[in-house]
């Protein structure tokens, strides 16, 4: 039987990539009680890696796209850390936006907003949360962006 959320992403149109292998020593995620980090994710999309500088050529909405992506890897990533179960999930507690960009780039919340507005469209108000957007002079292997998580589940 597909769950609540499963439909939900149906609706959206939005198929879950498989959950990303780490690319160091740590682990994808872990789970403490009933909250689980989810270790960050880069912004790997369907065409492989998004990889740019905000504030050097990379736009506004690639930006933001990026983040999008790297949101679509937390969630799977979280589909894991449930047993498959997305309604398991009662609350998106906190992400960490981390960009790629120049230190003249201001607009650090315009482009975490890509994963944060879809943790919204996914989860509704489960998906409302705290959040931090921070600028870097480079992320692992050059992405735009990389995003980390915080959720509560059942």
């Amino acid at each position: 039987m597909t769950g609540t959320i499963d439909a939900r992403l149906a609706e959206l149109g939005i198929t879950l990539p498989e959950a990303p292998m780490p690319a160091a020593n740590y682990v994808p995620f872990v789970q403490t009680g009933n909250l689980v980090f989810i270790s960050g994710q880069v912004a790997n999309g369907p065409g492989g890696l998004m990889v740019g500088k905000l504030g050097a050529g990379y736009g506004i909405e690639d930006g933001q796209a990026a983040a999008r992506a790297c949101g679509l890897n937390l969630i799977a990533q979280l589909k894991a850390a449930c047993g498959g179960d997305l309604d398991r999930v009662t609350r998106v507690v906190k992400l960490n936006g981390f960009v790629n960009c120049t230190q003249e780039f201001a607009d650090h919340p315009k482009i975490v907003n890509g994963a944060s507005d879809l943790m919204v469209e996914v989860f509704g108000d489960k998906g409302r949360h705290a959040r931090a957007a921070v600028g870097s002079s480079s992320l692992p292997f050059g992405v735009a962006v990389e995003v980390e998580g915080v959720f509560e589940i059942a």
